[in-house]
């Protein structure tokens, strides 16, 4: 095992190095030998071995005499250490490209890679009492009925639904890729606003009736309002200007804005989203699977293209 864990520490030195290149050459002799069942180089092994003693020697003969001792078991030692953090290594670097984090799917702990923890930051949504726990293992579609929501259907297998927020910063870094991943994949499409700040229900009512009354041109309008003032988009003569700039019938809108039925539809989109037990926006589903906080493009696209080992 010493010869293994020489090669590869002088293979990485020798980048560096012309010395550390012919240690690398040596090592790599030695371990064709053991592969071939042949003894390893002794003039290698002992080597090596005696300048590991001599630097030893001069900080402590007692670590110095331990390691003469036990060379063979510390060389196995060192050898798992190095297979387990090798594993480790790779399947932080697994789950990171398939999932934004180190650690797995809208897991939060510490990864090299995304050290601030962007990908799975959200705005968070104040809890109601006997609400379920905040975990991703809770946030489903199941019984929730997004028949209400703005929807595009042409018929695909996949089917992507965002739960966002007009005004929080994550659902906008992550809209953009949404919109990307549901054009270039092809996808059937569901938008639904959250309300997570106070007083931005009025944006849900104005969705659904901009939907309602205009159909496919709600969609140019949606893309818009992710670019406005976050601000502004509170002001309700701020939103009547969008209105205009779009020719929409500012009119039609509140009237169908303060109709009984609106308020009754947009009072059950909520309800309905709280079924989902999401604790945060963004909140993307693709086909039924939950992705918490705004993920890199890729993690959405090795979804529907199911690049999956462990």
């Amino acid at each position: 095992m010493f010869c293994i864990i020489a090669l590869i520490i002088f293979s990485i030195l020798g980048i560096f190095s012309a010395t550390h290149r012919e240690l690398a050459k040596e090592a790599l002799d030695c371990v064709f030998r053991r592969v071939t069942l042949r003894p390893c180089n002794t003039g290698f092994r002992e080597k090596i071995k005696s300048r590991i003693l001599v630097r030893l020697l001069s900080r402590s003969t007692f670590l110095a005499r331990l390691f003469n001792r036990h060379f063979e078991l510390l060389s196995w030692i060192f050898f798992i250490l190095m297979i387990a953090s090798t594993f480790w290594t790779v399947k932080g670097g697994y789950n990171y490209y398939l999932y934004g984090s180190c650690n797995g799917l809208n897991q939060n702990g510490f990864c090299a890679f995304d050290p601030k923890g962007e990908n799975n930051k959200v705005t968070e949504i104040n809890a109601t009492c006997g609400a379920v726990e905040k975990k991703e293992k809770n946030v489903t579609l199941k019984d929730v009925d997004l028949s209400s929501f703005s929807t595009k259907n042409i018929g695909s297998k996949n089917t992507v639904v965002l739960i966002g927020c007009y005004e929080c910063d994550y659902t906008r870094k992550a809209y953009a890729d949404i919109q990307k991943l549901v054009r270039e994949q092809k996808t059937n499409y569901i938008f639904a606003h959250y309300p997570a700040k106070e007083n931005t229900n009025y944006l849900s009512g104005v969705g659904y009736c901009v939907y309602k009354e205009y159909g496919e041109r709600f969609w140019q309008f949606n893309d818009y309002l992710f670019t406005v003032d976050k601000v502004s988009i509170y002001g309700k003569d701020y939103m009547e200007r969008i209105l205009n700039n779009f020719e929409f019938d500012v009119n039609k809108i509140n009237e169908c804005l303060n109709s009984t039925e609106t308020t009754s539809v947009v009072e059950n989109q909520l309800k309905q989203l709280q079924k989902t037990h999401l604790y945060g926006t963004p909140t993307v589903f693709i086909n039924g699977k939950a992705f918490v906080g705004p993920k890199p493009y890729r993690v959405y696209r090795n979804e529907i293209k199911k690049f999956i080992i462990f």
